[in-house]
């Protein structure tokens, strides 16, 4: 009996390893690892948007633009051996990898074990929601970059369509007025049709009151589909569409300056309105260390309110996916606990800018980002 009972007392107590041998945590860190990919996967939307590719033995990838060709009538006898113009017109862009992003927290033995909740389940998610956010804000301030630049393609006599800008309307209260977005979406489509953007996958990111604000008003107008319910239609998650056009919600595209979590000038704000988490300081800076594609200063979004892009609006190139260390060993002997990493390598940049549409509220439309480039960005 007392033989059965120290062996069954020595399984319970490594439950964390695998097949009672081996690392005696092996699988508190797989579990770990999952949480963190669920806090990431929860709160990034735009890597699904966009065209992601994986990197692997370099620093960027190469994307080719085609431009257009013409035709031609034939003349009897003449070889065809092409246009006469050369056509098309071919360009590159050039996307690079940052430099290593991660978010990390130290974990006390002591801590952990008077706890009365997961503390590593907890902290994972919070990891992974703080990679998500970053690289959200990157692709998005990439998108609103191409809606400001002209074609890459910019052989002699050849016309290739560039980036668009749609005025919602002159003030910030302006941003969050039904008919006002209605009507830019609309405009937005057309713009997308008339140089010659595909329908597929076109999509939408506002900030969340300007979605909840546009679903009241859109709910009434026939706008939605009838078989979307409540519950699809608060979430944000595309349900609502306008013009074809996918809408989402996000607290991470660029607004007036800051991100989308401020009231702003929001019709019926409450009176009291708290703090709030609007702000990336090194980011905003617009030259934060590490970063090797230029996403612009805090400035250059002082009127922006709103994204409406195609795919092929911006590239995503990763090189280290979302991924999770931990410390262990005698690492976590001599600290008395252990670190967690979050970590991922990848690089944006606006891809085709005739996909990139950015709302405004202001005077003027928003300005490129200056005149001066990292070396190794377009």
């Amino acid at each position: 009996m007392a033989q059965q009972t120290n062996a069954l007392t020595t399984a319970l107590t490594n439950i964390g390893q695998e097949n009672i041998t081996g690392d005696k945590r092996k699988l508190y860190l797989k579990l770990f690892s999952g949480e963190m990919f669920k806090g990431f996967q929860h709160n990034a939307i735009a890597r699904d948007l966009v065209m992601k590719r994986t990197l692997k033995n370099g620093k960027s990838l190469q994307f080719i633009y085609t431009g257009r060709t013409k035709a031609e009538y034939h003349t009897p006898g003449n070889a065809i051996l092409g246009n006469s113009d050369g056509a098309p017109p071919v360009a590159e862009k050039t996307v690079t990898i940052d430099d290593l992003l991660i978010s990390s927290a130290f974990v006390y033995d002591l801590d952990e074990t008077l706890s009365h909740y997961d503390l590593r389940s907890e902290i994972s998610r919070k990891i992974g929601y703080a990679l998500a956010e970053k690289y959200d804000r990157l692709i998005f301030r990439a998108i609103a970059k191409g809606a400001r630049i002209a074609s890459p393609v910019a052989a002699t006599g050849f016309e290739e369509p560039g980036g668009t800008q749609i005025a919602v309307g002159t003030t910030e209260a302006d941003a969050y007025s039904s008919p006002k977005l209605i009507e830019a979406f609309y405009n937005a489509a057309a713009a997308l049709d008339e140089k010659g953007v595909s329908s597929d996958g076109r999509c939408a990111v506002l900030n969340p009151r300007q979605y909840y604000e546009l679903i009241q008003a859109a709910g009434t107008s026939g706008l939605i589909n009838r078989d979307a319910t409540a519950p699809a239609l608060q979430g944000g998650n595309g349900i609502v569409e306008i013009a074809g056009i996918h809408i989402y919600k996000s607290m991470n595209i660029p607004f007036f300056g800051n991100y989308g979590v401020k009231y702003g000038g929001a019709v019926n704000a409450p009176g009291n309105t708290g703090d709030f988490i609007g702000s990336d300081t090194a980011l905003e800076a617009g030259d934060e260390t590490g970063m090797n594609n230029f996403y612009g200063a805090q400035s250059a979004f002082d009127t922006t309110c709103g994204l409406i892009f195609q795919r092929e609006a911006a590239a995503v190139v990763e090189a280290v996916g979302p991924q999770v260390q931990v410390t262990s060993g005698d690492v976590s002997v001599i600290y008395q606990g252990d670190v967690i990493l979050g970590r991922l390598a990848m690089g944006a940049d606006f891809l085709n800018p005739a996909a990139c549409v950015e709302l405004y509220a202001g005077a003027s439309a928003p300005i490129p980002f200056g005149a001066t480039y990292p070396a190794n960005a377009s």
